[in-house]
C-alpha cells in the first residue's frame, strides 16, 4: 500500500498558507488490511479510516459513479486496483486534485499548480457535473481566495447544472453548511457573485438575487445599486471579523428593497417590514440556526431606527432597546448594533466614516440596564403600573446619561 497527502493541505502549502486539514489517500489496500493495521473505520458510505495515533483521515482510493439526483446519488467503488490518478480525477477543482508522496514529490496530473499560479478555479473533468454541491464549493473558494476567477468552461458547466435542476436536489442542511462557510470567508460577496453568474443564486436565494433587478428609481438611491451595497456591507462585516450571526444579518438586512414598488422611492418606504417575511422564508428553507435567524430578523426590522438614533428622544431610545430585547440579551443587541454599523459603512468611501449611533446606543443601553427593575416593582403600590414605572425609570436614567453627550441637542432630551 502507498499513502499520499492530498487535497487542501497540498494546495495551501503551495500557496504558502497554514496547512489545516491533513487528508490522506491510501492506494493498493483494503478495509480489512486497514483495520488490521489499527485504523478505525468511520462512516458507512465511504471507506474512510482514522489513524490510530494522530486521528487524521485516511481514505482508500476510490471512484464514484452517478446513480441519482443530488448530493447522495452516487455509488462508490474502492479496491486495491484504483490508482491515485483515478482518485484525483473525481475531485472538484484542479487546485484540489494534487498529492504529495512520502518523498515530498508533487503529483499533479491535472495542472493544479499552473491554475494556482494563474489564480483560476477550474474543474478537473466531466465528473464535476455529477455533484451540485461543487457549485457552492467553487463559489466558496472564490470568496476565500481574493483575485481568483472561475474558468469560463467551469462557469459554463455550472450554468448547465443549474439549468438541469441539479441544484434543486440539494438538501437544505448541506446548502446552509456551504453558505455559512462562504459567509465566513475573506470576501463573501464573491460567493454571491459567482452564484448569481451561474444562475444558482436565483434557485437557492431568490430573495437575494432579486436585489440585482431593483427598478431604476431605487438603483439611483444615494447608497447606490442595492446588490452592490449589500455586497459592500457583507464584505465590511468580514473585514471586521464579525461573527456568522452578524454576517448573515448583513446579508438579509435589505431584502425588502427587492420587493419595494418603484413608485415608493426615493422617499422612505417600509422596506424593513417588507423584508421580514423574506428573511423568515430563507431561514425556514435552510433551517437556519436560531441565533442567526433572530439577529437577522432584528436587524431587518430595526436597522434604520438605529441609524436615526441621534434624532430619537430618550423614551424612543428605551422603546428601541426594549424591542431589541436589550435588557435580557445585551450581547445580542450589541451584535445587532455591529450589523447596523456595517450597513452604514457598507458604501464606497464610507468604510472608515464615523458612526456615533453605535456608542450612543451602547450608552443608552448601559444607563437603562442600570435601573433595578425588581426594586422599582417592589416600590410600586399598584402592581398594574409596574411596567410603566420601570419604563419611566429607564427613560430618566437614559435622559440623565444623554445630557453628557455633546452630539445630542437639548430638544432631543425632553
Amino acid at each position: 500500500m502507498k499513502i499520499y497527502l492530498v487535497g487542501g493541505a497540498v494546495r495551501d502549502a503551495l500557496m504558502g498558507l497554514p496547512m489545516k486539514d491533513y487528508d490522506y489517500v491510501v492506494v493498493g489496500s483494503s478495509p480489512a488490511e486497514m483495520v488490521a493495521k489499527g485504523y478505525k473505520q468511520v462512516g458507512a458510505d465511504f471507506p474512510v479510516f482514522l489513524h490510530p495515533y494522530t486521528g487524521d483521515e485516511y481514505a482508500l482510493a476510490r471512484t464514484e459513479r452517478k446513480t441519482g439526483a443530488g448530493y447522495h446519488g452516487f455509488s462508490v467503488y474502492a479496491a486495491p486496483d484504483v490508482t491515485l490518478e483515478d482518485d484525483l480525477s473525481r475531485r472538484d477543482l484542479t487546485i484540489n486534485a494534487m498529492a504529495v508522496d512520502d518523498r515530498d514529490h508533487i503529483i499533479d496530473p491535472f495542472g493544479g499548480q499552473a491554475d494556482l499560479a494563474a489564480k483560476v478555479l477550474r474543474h478537473v473533468g466531466p465528473a464535476f457535473a455529477e455533484d451540485p454541491v461543487r457549485i457552492l464549493r467553487v463559489a466558496r473558494f472564490a470568496a476565500r481566495y481574493d483575485g481568483f476567477s472561475v474558468a469560463p468552461e467551469t462557469m459554463a458547466l455550472m450554468r448547465g447544472m443549474v439549468e438541469a435542476g441539479e441544484v434543486d436536489a440539494l438538501v437544505p442542511e448541506r446548502v446552509w453548511q456551504e453558505l455559512s462557510r462562504g459567509l465566513m470567508e475573506a470576501k463573501p460577496s464573491r460567493m454571491l457573485e459567482v452564484l448569481f453568474e451561474c444562475g444558482a443564486l436565483h434557485r437557492l436565494l431568490p430573495e437575494v438575487a432579486r436585489l440585482h433587478g431593483v427598478p431604476q428609481p431605487l438603483a439611483h438611491h444615494p447608497e447606490g445599486p442595492v446588490h452592490i451595497h449589500n455586497n459592500l456591507v457583507l464584505d465590511y462585516a468580514a473585514k471586521c471579523g464579525a461573527s456568522l450571526e452578524v454576517r448573515f444579518a448583513c446579508l438579509m438586512h435589505d431584502l425588502g428593497k427587492g420587493v419595494t414598488p418603484s413608485e415608493s422611492w426615493p422617499s422612505h418606504p417600509d422596506h424593513e417590514g417588507l423584508g421580514l417575511p423574506l428573511v423568515e422564508a430563507v431561514c425556514d428553507r435552510y433551517k437556519v440556526p436560531s441565533s442567526c435567524r433572530e439577529l437577522a430578523m432584528l436587524t431587518c426590522r430595526y436597522h434604520t431606527h438605529v441609524h436615526r438614533a441621534l434624532e430619537l428622544r430618550p423614551g424612543s431610545l428605551v422603546k428601541l432597546l426594549s424591542n431589541g430585547d436589550a435588557f435580557r440579551r445585551p450581547e445580542r443587541f450589541t451584535e445587532f448594533l455591529q450589523a447596523c454599523r456595517c450597513d452604514a459603512r457598507g458604501r464606497a468611501g464610507k468604510e472608515e466614516s464615523a458612526y456615533p449611533q453605535f456608542d450612543l446606543m451602547v450608552q443608552a443601553m448601559t444607563a437603562a440596564r442600570s435601573v433595578n427593575a425588581g426594586e422599582v416593582a417592589k416600590n410600586t403600590e399598584n402592581k398594574a403600573f409596574i411596567p410603566e414605572r420601570i419604563h419611566e425609570a429607564r427613560v430618566s436614567a437614559v435622559k440623565a446619561s444623554m445630557r453628557q453627550n455633546p452630539l445630542l441637542k437639548e430638544e432631543h432630551l425632553v
